[in-house]
């Protein structure tokens, strides 16, 4: 599943009349950069949310014949739903009782997604979330065994953890890259939340009973093309 739904509001004015999916980063959009690189993982049947400028985006996957896979589209042009939400609004799609992967539209990276993959089914996760140890102001709370134990905030010290013993100052802190595998057996407990929920939130509710672990590539890198200046940035990191 592609996040495609965002507002693109840190792009503007690019935004005002583009989805940010459709930004341009060198020759290419960034949805098609993260299409490509989920075709050449192996993904052959994606699903992309839409909201801001839904028809742009569906335009452009039927002008490219839906690169030559299936693909299908969420629609939230009603109400943004937020990342969990988005997922649960196409949970219809994951019925295959595969494993399936999570990417942000605006995450041009490195790393290998058929590695992602093997680590996953390799660790008998539940959810993997890819993670670098990048600086930033939120930053999920990992346990010595790479288990997802809470989530805290640096500049407001907020901390977040179902374990009421839980020491965030002990805990390893890494921040989150929109990227993540999960198992279609998580879907179970989606019903309970509401249609519009931030899965970070939905993985702190459900890491006391689900082994929801962390995964760091080696020689990671990756841009989060969200903020000015960012696409030409992307374009000389990601040619």
């Amino acid at each position: 599943m592609i996040f495609a739904a965002g507002l693109g509001t840190r792009l503007k004015p690019l935004t005002d009349t583009l989805p940010k999916a459709l930004v341009p980063v060198g020759e290419k959009p960034l949805l098609q950069h993260v299409i490509e690189k989920l075709k050449h993982a192996g993904f052959n049947e994606i699903i992309i949310n839409l909201h801001h400028f839904p028809d742009q985006i569906i335009d452009f996957v039927e002008a490219n014949h839906h690169f030559d896979i299936r693909i299908e589209f969420s629609d939230e042009r009603e109400q943004l739903l937020d990342t969990g939400g988005g997922i649960k609004k196409a949970s219809w799609f994951f019925d295959d009782h595969q494993p399936f992967l999570i990417h942000n539209v605006d995450i041009l990276s490195n790393i290998d997604l058929r590695e992602v993959v093997r680590h996953h089914a390799n660790n008998d996760s539940t959810a993997t979330l890819v993670c670098s140890e990048r600086e930033t102001s939120r930053y999920l709370l990992f346990d010595q065994d790479n288990r997802l134990r809470g989530w805290s905030n640096e500049k407001t010290e907020e901390v977040k953890s179902p374990f009421p013993d839980f020491n965030p100052h002990h805990g390893q802190k890494l921040a989150f890259s929109g990227i993540h595998m999960l198992q279609p057996s998580i879907l179970r407990y989606m019903p309970h939340f509401p249609d519009k929920f931030s899965i970070i939130d939905f993985y702190l509710s459900v890491c006391e009973k689900e082994k929801v672990t962390g995964y760091i590539p080696v020689n990671l890198k990756m841009i989060d093309v969200g903020k000015p200046g960012s696409p030409e940035k992307a374009a000389r990191l990601f040619p």
